[in-house]
């Protein structure tokens, strides 16, 4: 992928992050993505991952546990949103 990414294929990503890339940390380092792109993906990603994390903790099945430590991690590897809090004191509800 060349330069950046245009919007037609950033909102393909966006409806599921997981079907491009195998990890979060994989979205800082694929090429052709701005700063900004590679932050939208992972916020986007961070909601589903909080989403999973509800739908887990009300007895239905999901996906990996640390999905979404692994995803607040990749956001503030790339400076985030300025941010200081820890990633675990960060709740699956989006607050601490």
């Amino acid at each position: 992928m060349t330069g950046k990414l245009d919007e037609a294929a950033l909102r393909v990503i966006l409806r599921d992050p997981g079907a491009r890339f195998h990890r979060p940390r994989d979205v800082l380092d694929a090429p052709g993505l701005s700063h900004d792109q590679r932050l939208l993906i992972l916020k986007q990603w961070e909601r589903d991952a909080r989403a999973l994390a509800v739908a887990e903790e009300e007895g239905m099945a999901g996906g990996e546990e640390s999905l979404l430590g692994r995803v607040r991690r990749a956001i503030a590897a790339l400076g985030g949103d300025g941010e200081e809090q820890s990633v675990a004191a960060v709740t699956k509800h989006g607050g601490n």
